[in-house]
């Protein structure tokens, strides 16, 4: 280490070069801004030394893989000990169709699977539901019962396989209908390993799929948490997500706090629902994006590391080392995608998913370079798997934990995007946490505001998208890209109609009941929910029956 004289030396000697530098640098990229920013508003310096780290207690933030504050990593060994577990996020049309999908992906060497769920699913309606009409298996699986669920993990052991369901509002119904196939192949709820996304507040303010009011949907939360902690003890039952607050145009400060601000609230509800911080925060997870600043990115979950670990070892009194690590999945950037010369995405998505590596992710779904076009064909997912596999076995990215440690750059970054985080953490406490900042349109707001502005700076130039707003060519429309098959809906139809042919209806009636009992009173609910599944009792007649408790969330108007 320098000592402090030495750091003011080098200090001088950076401000004199800079000094005779700066018109040289200036005038060799007339394009180019003399004055460099991340999209958080981080000043990026034109070099940087070992003053920049001279007010942060390095080697106490800094630490050891595996040990607090985990700026370095959750596990001593990382990708040493095993790489993270390679997901693709897939899924379409109908359950056989899916199936097919995750067996190929599983076949060339795909570690976990990441479901996706059309949008009838996601906001808790059946396939033959009216507003179901023209979105039956579009953006991914329809699944309206357990029977769907049956054929989807047709042939797949469960046992040993991690699962991942971006599922938010009906997710303890989704969960149930795991739980259900898993017992009907002969697997135990406790051997079981996977992730529900679970995260509802981000619904409000990024992404819309939600059903019932912030209350319930928090008591629904708690409820699966609690029983998770005592039956699926290997469930990580929520996935606490900035990726779709980012891909709404967040800056990566944003995302890293609103998704903290979030977790927050899920730990303050749980531990006045009664339950100890350390029986349920081990099995809280994230889900971050992957944009396309590499040295930002890294940062990001760096300081999201350090930051969450603090929060809640300090503020929440988990005394369980588990309890303070954030575990995370990350997702390449979509929205970084461009329909205009797509195969540019391959080399965007290996960057971006080269920052989650040497980031830390435990797990990675890279996005296919079509995506922006169609759902990704088996060529185009094929070559977004290779990409990881590519950076694991080849590039030497994984060699060693946190290579990037150390460099000036990179410490400086994680630094100020703690620290800003940590300001509008502390705003958002202010407004009464995340719920309430939420309500008064203060996140949706500040999210807002950044992708106005990100967007004006593409249109004018001032950032180029290679391909879009530069360098573009002349081009013909892809020819292969998938469709869904349009006849989905109609056979989802008839699938539905012969289920509730054939089922015990007397049975589904008792159970409906019972969750209509469950839900007016205080009992946990995911008992009643499974029960219910396992008579083959539909999503959205499980969903009607809680709207019918709970009521429907209604979108505020803000000015």
């Amino acid at each position: 280490m320098l000592d402090k004289d030495e750091i003011e030396k080098v200090g001088k000697a950076r401000e004199e070069w800079e000094e005779t530098s700066v018109k040289k640098t200036t005038s060799r990229f007339p394009e180019r801004k003399a004055e460099f920013a991340t999209d958080s508003g981080i000043e990026v310096k034109r070099t940087y030394t070992p003053e920049d780290q001279k007010d942060m207690d390095y080697l106490n933030d800094l630490g050891f893989p595996g040990k607090y504050p985990f700026t370095r990593g959750v596990q001593p060994t990382m990708y040493r000990g095993r790489f993270w577990t390679m997901r693709q996020y897939a899924g379409f049309g109908n359950a056989e169709e899916s199936n097919a999908r995750y067996k190929y992906l599983l076949s060339q060497g795909q570690t976990g699977l990441s479901i996706a769920f059309d949008l009838p699913t996601q906001i808790g309606y059946d396939s033959d539901h009216p507003l179901a009409e023209g979105e039956v298996g579009k953006v991914g699986v329809a699944i309206s019962s357990l029977a769907d669920m049956e054929v989807l993990f047709d042939g797949i052991p469960m046992d040993k396989v991690s699962t991942s369901m971006t599922i938010n509002a009906p997710a303890a119904v989704l969960l149930a209908m795991y739980i259900a196939v898993a017992e009907k192949q002969g697997v135990s709820m406790d051997k079981l390993d996977g992730t529900i996304q679970n995260d509802i507040l981000k619904e409000y303010v990024a992404r819309g799929t939600y059903i019932f009011p912030p209350t319930p949907s928090m008591r629904l939360i708690t409820d699966i948490f609690a029983f998770c902690s005592a039956n699926v003890p290997k469930w990580n039952t929520i996935s606490i997500s900035g990726y779709h607050i980012r891909e709404a145009g967040s800056t990566a400060v944003q995302e890293v706090a609103f998704t903290l601000a979030d977790g927050i609230a899920y730990v303050d509800a749980a531990m006045k629902a009664g339950l100890d911080v350390d029986e349920f925060a081990p099995r809280l997870s994230f889900f971050f994006n992957a944009n396309n600043n590499l040295f930002q990115e890294v940062a990001k979950f760096r300081a999201a590391r350090r930051l969450w670990a603090k929060i809640m070892r300090d503020r929440f009194h988990a005394k369980n080392p588990k309890s303070w690590q954030l575990r995370f999945h990350t997702q390449t950037g979509g929205s970084t995608l461009t329909a205009q010369q797509p195969d540019n995405n391959i080399v965007r998505v290996t960057l971006q998913a080269l920052e989650a590596v040497l980031g830390g992710t435990q797990s990675l779904h890279t996005n296919s370079r079509d995506e922006a076009l169609s759902l990704p064909t088996e060529d185009s997912v094929r070559i977004a798997l290779r990409t990881q596999q590519i950076i694991a076995y080849e590039s030497g990215a994984a060699d060693t934990i946190d290579p990037l440690a150390g460099s000036y750059y990179v410490e400086s970054l994680t630094d100020d995007i703690e620290r800003k985080a940590k300001e509008y953490i502390d705003k958002i406490d202010d407004l009464g946490g995340a719920p309430k900042a939420i309500e008064k349109g203060f996140i949706q707001k500040e999210i807002q505001d950044a992708a106005y502005e990100y967007q004006k700076a593409v249109e004018s130039g001032e950032i180029v998208v290679v391909g879009m707003n530069k360098f573009q060519i002349e081009e013909q429309p892809p020819k292969n890209l998938l469709r869904v098959d349009p006849s989905v809906g109609e056979k989802q139809k008839e699938r539905l109609a012969k289920l509730r042919s054939e089922r015990d209806n007397a049975a589904v009636k008792r159970t409906l009941a019972e969750v209509d009992r469950a839900a007016r009173g205080e009992d946990n609910l995911m008992p009643y929910i499974i029960d219910a599944v396992k008579v083959y009792a539909t999503l959205g007649e499980i969903c009607d029956v809680l709207r019918g408790v709970f009521g429907v969330y209604q979108e505020s108007v803000i000015l």
